[in-house]
Parts: C-alpha cells; structure tokens; sequence
C-alpha cells in the first residue's frame, strides 16, 4: 500500500481494494456478519459465508449480489456447535490460503432452560467460544499460507461488565442466560488477544485482531430483504436511539476495517468511536480483564481440552 493511501483518513464508504484476496465470515447470513460480508464484498474479494443453513446463506447471497455488482460470495456449510464436523468444512473450502476469516456466528439466548450442544457444551459457550476456538486449528495452515492472514474476532460490549467463572465455564452451577452470553463473548475476546500474544511470541505474519459493533439495533438497521426487513414504523420509534446506538450496517465498520486496514495491528480492540456504541471505527484501549494472562492461559488450556485440540491450534506456537 503506498503512503499516500495509508495517510488518508478511512472512509467506511470508500474501502481500499482487496481483489484477489479470500474471506471467510462465520454467520455471514445474518445481522452484523451479513453486513460485514456485504460490505467486504464491494471491495472484490471472494467472500465465503459460514452459515449451518443452506437456504439462509442462498437468501443473503442473492440480496448481496442485488447489491454488489459481481459480487464473488459463497457458501460454506459450517456448524460451530458440531466440534467434529469442522474439518471436514474446511477441507470444502478447498482453498490455498485465507487472508482473513471473521469469527462472528453466535447463539444468545434469552430464555431458560439452559441448552447444551450435541457434545454436551452449554450452548453459547460451546458455539460462540469453543466452536471458534477448535475452527481456528483447521484454519491455521491456511491463514498462515496468506501473505498477512488475519483472524477478527467479533467481541460484545457485553463483555465489559462481565468476568470469567474459571470454575463454571460452561455454567453448570448458575445459569442466567443473558450473562453466560456476556461470558461467552468475552471468552472470545480472551482468547483472541492471547492467540495474537502467541502468534507474536513465534514471529507468525498471522494477526489476532478484535472488534466489536457497539450498540447495534435491528430497528435502526436498513432492509435487505428478505434477509432483514424493518418495518417503517418501527424505525421511525427507534430514531431517538440513534443519538446513541446504531444500525447492524454501521456495526459492521469496525469489523471490516479490522479485516481491510493495513495500519491494523493484532492485539488490537476496534470499535465505534461515540462512547464505544455509535460512529465510525476507532481504536480502543483494552480492557484489564480482558488482557490478564493468567486468565487466559487457564481459558486456553480448558479450551484445547474441552475441544479435544492439539494446544498449539496448528500453529508453531510455545
């Protein structure tokens, strides 16, 4: 890239190229990854939409592709809440490299009772974390063959106020749904600045970036039917909350800039500049709880034992 495009401020609107490029998005059918595909796919990259739901994935594609003229996007049958079936997804993606792949597919649930996956993990912890934490094995040798492969991870201001129960990771003891979702989230974000540590640590070209959306609404996010449809009235009761949130498009900015931005650093935390909730993407400090690696290092290693992987997750990491 030359000086001269590195210096100009980012323009959500006006994204660098990324032709000849490849980018896996986890959920890329739906909400925030939707967009996020959208948006990468304006840029010429091939965009490969992880999704468990063939005709969900075929409605995304065709509304992208009425938005993006020669979009090249795909589908890639992945279920994060199946351990076992990950390699075999990404043996399909039948792929040299991989630039970048967006960990954003995630399960919140509102509602009791407490649900667990096919393997026996409680369900948002065991997809939104350990199905990311096991796919990241599969995908280090190809994220390792790109020239600067990426890995962001899409974080949730609902992890600011939470803190991992080392002891009841999978929330046997004490179920409430809304903060094992907080929890799960930010197992991810843990995890995702510990795994740039260790890249760092062996000289890997691989980044660990995060990245999260602020407050993103569906009444405050625009139609692509039939993927998302609001309707008008409820947009309208929902502009005075957009004096502090946003709609999911917007929320995809921070992510995407995290995937395209060759100022991007790993171990960074992007997300909107108004109060970490709206606006145009920014970087931010760190939370403390979110850096300890004391923390981490337990997370990681019930990590690789919960999700029978090899610790190192295919990379040459210590």
């Amino acid at each position: 890239m030359s000086s001269a495009s590195q210096s100009r401020p980012w323009d959500v609107h006006r994204l660098p190229s990324a032709e000849g490029r490849t980018f896996l998005v986890t959920g890329g059918n739906a909400g925030i990854g939707y967009f996020v595909a959208e948006q990468l796919a304006a840029t010429g990259a091939v965009v490969v939409l992880g999704s468990r739901d063939a005709a969900k994935a075929d409605a995304a594609m065709a509304s992208i592709h009425s938005r993006v003229s020669g979009a090249y996007i795909r589908h890639l049958q992945l279920d994060l809440a199946d351990l076992s079936s990950l390699k075999t997804a990404v043996d399909r993606l039948d792929l040299g490299h991989l630039d970048a792949v967006v960990y954003n597919a995630g399960v919140a649930l509102d509602d009791r009772p407490r649900r667990e996956t096919g393997d026996g993990h409680e369900l948002m912890f065991g997809t939104n974390h350990l199905g990311h934490f096991a796919l990241t094995q599969w995908l280090a040798p190809l994220l390792s063959a790109a020239p600067a492969g990426r890995v962001v991870t899409v974080g949730s201001f609902a992890a600011r106020s939470e803190r991992l129960d080392l002891g009841d990771l999978q929330s046997t003891r004490e179920y409430r749904p809304k903060r094992t979702y907080g929890r799960s989230k930010l197992a991810q974000m843990c995890f995702a600045f510990e795994l740039d540590r260790r890249l760092r640590a062996v000289g890997s070209t691989v980044l660990s970036v995060v990245a999260h959306p602020g407050g993103a609404l569906d009444s405050l996010t625009p139609s692509r039917p039939p993927v998302h449809v609001t309707p008008p009235g409820d947009r309208l009761r929902a502009l005075p909350a957009g004096l502090l949130v946003q709609g999911k498009d917007a929320g995809a900015w921070p992510v995407v800039r995290a995937v395209l931005d060759a100022e991007v650093q790993g171990g960074q935390l992007w997300g909107p500049k108004v109060f970490g909730l709206r606006g145009t993407p920014r970087r931010e400090p760190v939370p403390s709880h979110m850096a300890d690696r004391a923390v981490a290092a337990r997370l990681w290693a019930a990590g690789a034992e919960l999700a029978g992987t090899d610790p190192r997750l295919g990379f040459r990491l210590r």
